[in-house]
């Protein structure tokens, strides 16, 4: 096993049997004694430092590999606390040395200090308010810790947000590593929300931004060594990943990288010329999965592809200085091991005799590179499954596994991170959300030395051009449960309803912008989408060949989408130009856009094919607009835990009709053809999740679909061509 790991592996803890319920901090302290009364900031509140120590990051017992080395001094987490005190609060505490002259600390005066006592470690703290509020820790990532257990009681206090409950607490986390995992390859996300993220995540003492930066579809990386790998308007420059790793050291979150290499890296061979697909004697569709073309997959075969592939890393991994790079190594399809190429490099090579030796012998080149930078390579699972008689995959090698439930270690030999039950995927191919309530009822994080730690995984497969809020909305409750369940093992006190309570009560750290509202269109149509012919934006690119995955463009708004890549709708001749024909309940499309408030219009020309039992138009997790609605087979929509609504229409089958939804709160109309068919006196938002589910797609075609941010008066219904 790995040796060089120097995490904590908290000792098993248990509320202090003298706090009746939970305190509020996410996550909860793993060791809690509530007291009597509180302890009051006033306007002579005071931050106190110890001027021997306020250049200091960390003590020596305060070091370790994992999360990595602390870059905030005591003085400034004081004079940042300051701030936040006063964002929170109103005060601003002056901020003081302790000297002979300074006095005893008074009621309300905030000490913070490094100390070696007790077994700390790298992020543990002692927080003590029975009198003068005292945080000590052996480096600044506990400190940091000790703050933000002070700001969220202060948050969770009613009025004027100044008493601090009377406690005192030793926390410390279960697991050394607490990550949240962005696919930033396939989408490109915005740096106000990252930094927003990172806030909420040092808040909850999460303290791993992995980036995922590159995918089949897109390369995030802006580096003048490579023009054209990245396009720069959707993509992170050098002076981007400064800016975000500053922010991130203020937050004591690490902004861990990865690139996805061999597979899944169908942008990087076709700016080289570095795939499977490439040069004499190219691997086929064959060779790779059914739905990809062998670029897909870079050439561990070719000496070029090997060579560009370290130039690559040996770049990037330099930009970063978290203690982990990723290097992806995942989903190498096994018929790849048929192709000519690879058959004759593995007879001819002496270090290799099949498939997983070439594989492994690729994660090992990389490895060596991400090493001479003085970090450690993670891989995600799956080379493990295949036959490697000669290739042993270097035993620094951290492996994410996405398999499992992570209870236990599935790797032997390697230190794991666990991944797998906290997928969240949010389209309608994949359908995959963290089971919140088993996450929090029954999941006990696995502490053994070669489980390193546990986390969130966000993929925006089919969700390329989302609202970032589309994801945020469906991560910020897992994210809570595993910051609360990663630091603290022990049982739950409570149901889930009230760690939601809870959580919602603390509220978003000082700092934290508004997540921006997308304004209302008016006097036009918000989105259109033709469904006629056209490519990818800038940015992107197709991971198989562009009639595996089809683009909806959007003509009026920002919101394109994409079919899926295995299961994708035909393009035929429309209304208007071309439209797609939809067969099949895996035939959708990805929006990833926030359901709109009511109201707003939907009209869309359809020529259903078949009649089913349940057909959506669009959808969201919370409704969906019905072409045929379950039970009645007319068409209707849903309020999804509610109810069903029809109306008393029933589409024609085999002929084009134009239908029209308009909604004010409340109330529902539809219109065929521009005729008034009649009116529900309920409503919905305007799902843009997706149009289809994964089971309940619509039969036929569909053109000219375009919504509106108001309710159409009839008149202009009727004129709708």
């Amino acid at each position: 096993m790995p040796t060089a790991t120097a995490a904590i592996a908290a000792t098993p803890a248990t509320d202090s049997a003298t706090d009746a319920a939970a305190p509020s901090v996410v996550p909860r302290p793993t060791d809690w004694t509530a007291l009597d009364g509180s302890t009051r900031l006033t306007e002579r509140t005071r931050v106190l430092i110890d001027p021997r120590a306020e250049s200091t990051t960390a003590l020596p017992s305060g070091r370790s590999e994992f999360p990595g080395p602390a870059r905030q001094s005591v003085r400034k987490l004081a004079a940042q606390l300051r701030t936040e005190i006063k964002q929170v609060t109103g005060i601003t505490p002056r901020i003081a040395r302790i000297t002979r002259t300074t006095g005893r600390p008074s009621d309300g005066d905030i000490t913070l200090a490094l100390t070696a006592k007790g077994a700390l470690g790298a992020e543990g703290y002692t927080f003590d308010s029975a009198g003068p509020i005292r945080i000590e820790a052996a480096s600044t990532h506990g400190l940091f810790y000790g703050t933000r257990t002070l700001l969220q009681l202060l948050r969770a206090t009613a009025d004027d947000h100044r008493a601090v409950p009377r406690a005192r607490s030793t926390d410390r986390p279960a697991q050394a590593i607490r990550m949240v995992h962005l696919d930033a390859g396939r989408k490109y996300w915005k740096i106000p929300y990252l930094e927003n993220l990172i806030r909420r995540m040092g808040d909850q003492k999460l303290n791993t931004l992995f980036l995922h930066l590159s995918e089949s579809e897109g390369f995030r990386l802006d580096s003048p060594k490579f023009p054209g790998l990245a396009d720069p308007d959707h993509s992170y420059s050098r002076a981007d990943i400064e800016r975000l790793k500053a922010f991130a050291a203020r937050h004591h979150v690490q902004l861990m990288p990865g690139l996805e290499l061999p597979g899944h890296a169908t942008v990087i061979s076709e700016a080289f010329g570095i795939g499977f697909g490439s040069g004499a004697g190219a691997c086929t569709g064959a060779h790779t999965h059914s739905h990809l073309t062998p670029d897909w997959i870079i050439d561990m075969t070719s000496d070029k592809a090997i060579a560009k592939s370290k130039e690559i890393f040996d770049e990037f991994a330099g930009w970063f200085d978290a203690p982990l790079f990723s290097i992806g190594a995942e989903e190498v399809p096994g018929q790849l091991a048929e192709c000519p190429r690879v058959t004759d490099h593995l007879a001819s090579a002496p270090d290799v005799s099949t498939l997983g030796d070439l594989l492994n012998r690729y994660i090992n080149t990389l490895d060596d590179v991400v090493a001479s930078h003085g970090k450690r390579t993670a891989v995600y699972n799956g080379s493990e499954h295949l036959t490697a008689p000669q290739q042993k995959v270097h035993d620094p090698v951290v492996f994410l596994t996405w398999e499992g439930t992570g209870a236990e270690p599935e790797i032997p030999g390697h230190d794991e991170i666990a991944i797998g039950p906290f997928y969240d995927t949010p389209n309608n191919y994949h359908h995959l959300y963290p089971d919140e309530p088993w996450m929090y009822d029954s999941w006990a994080p696995n502490t053994d030395p070669d489980m390193l730690g546990s986390g969130v995984t966000n993929w925006a497969d089919y969700n390329f051009w989302a609202d970032d809020g589309y994801f945020e909305q469906s991560m910020a409750g897992a994210r809570a449960i595993l910051a609360d369940r990663t630091w603290n093992r022990t049982t739950t006190p409570d149901a889930l309803a009230d760690f939601r309570a809870r959580a919602a009560r603390i509220g978003d750290p000082p700092g934290t912008t508004p997540a921006p509202v997308p304004p209302r269109v008016e006097g036009r149509p918000s989105h259109h989408w033709t469904f006629d012919d056209a490519s990818y934006p800038s940015g992107w690119t197709y991971a198989g060949s562009p009639g595996n995955t089809i683009f909806a463009e959007d003509v009026a708004g920002s919101l394109p989408g994409t079919s899926y890549i295995i299961n994708n709708p035909t393009p035929v001749e429309g209304v208007r130009g071309q439209a797609w024909r939809f067969d099949s309940d895996r035939d959708g499309v990805g929006f990833g856009g926030l359901d709109v408030a009511e109201p707003w219009t939907a009209s869309v020309r359809v020529r259903p094919t078949a009649r089913t039992a349940d057909q959506v138009l669009l959808s969201s997790r919370a409704g969906a607009l019905k072409l045929m609605q379950h039970g009645t087979g007319k068409v209707g929509f849903t309020r999804y835990g509610a109810a069903d609504f029809s109306f008393d229409h029933t589409l024609p089958l085999d002929r084009w009709t134009r239908l029209t939804w308009v909604t004010t709160p409340g109330h529902t109309t539809l219109y065929a053809d521009g005729q008034r068919v009649g009116s529900v006196a309920a409503s919905v938002p305007l799902p843009l999740r997706s149009i289809g589910t994964e089971k309940a797609s619509l039969r036929g075609d569909l053109d000219e679909l375009t919504t509106w941010d108001e309710a159409l008066s009839a008149e202009e219904v009727a004129r709708l061509r």
